[in-house]
């Protein structure tokens, strides 16, 4: 696929950004542990409030004890596509920062901050990832036994690319990187 052909930047900017989208079409293959651990230490090198990196993923690869238990956890729309996703994260975030125990209001921010550095990576290194609010954050939070000073975040699938007629033909058609909004919808010099 041409992604250029689809999306078309304004303003000069690093392809890898047009080239970053959320394909759910995975070829069900896996990912090596050292290509996971790279899109972690992307991740890593994010930028957060105070530097107090409040991000953490859970994961599990597919065909491990874990998988089921993280795939449980996605609604059945997402099941559908997830099922040949070569690993599955959930990403949670500290609430409070460890250095002094008080609130950290950019926990999530910082935290998609991170998402936002492994989901580049996945570009660079030919993967795909999906992030997703469609799964049960409460159930993740009992089943993964996570502490109550992190908040649920996401669930992410990471794969090798697959061909979109693998999935159910009802998504298919949805298949195909997204367009976005004009810059001057979203911002304002000065005031609101």
């Amino acid at each position: 696929m041409d992604i250029k052909q689809i999306r078309q930047p304004v303003y000069p900017i690093d392809d890898r950004f047009i080239n970053r989208w959320s394909p759910r079409a995975f070829s069900g293959e896996p990912i090596r542990d050292d290509e996971l651990m790279t899109l972690f230490e992307a991740a890593r090198w994010a930028p957060s409030s105070f530097n107090a990196q409040p991000w953490f993923f859970l994961y599990a690869k597919r065909d491990t004890p874990q998988w089921n238990t993280f795939f449980d956890l996605l609604i059945e729309f997402n099941q559908q596509w997830c099922k040949n996703a070569a690993v599955l994260l959930v990403a949670i975030s500290r609430k409070n920062f460890e250095h002094n125990g008080k609130p950290n209001a950019n926990h999530s921010f910082d935290t998609g901050s991170a998402w936002q550095s492994l989901a580049l990576q996945t570009v660079f290194m030919g993967l795909a990832a999906h992030g997703m609010a469609g799964f049960d954050a409460e159930k993740a939070r009992v089943s993964l036994n996570i502490p109550d000073e992190f908040h649920v975040d996401a669930m992410i699938a990471i794969g090798k690319p697959g061909d979109k007629n693998d999935l159910p033909e009802a998504m298919r058609e949805r298949e195909a990187p997204s367009q976005r909004k004009p810059i001057g919808e979203f911002i304002k010099e000065g005031g609101f």
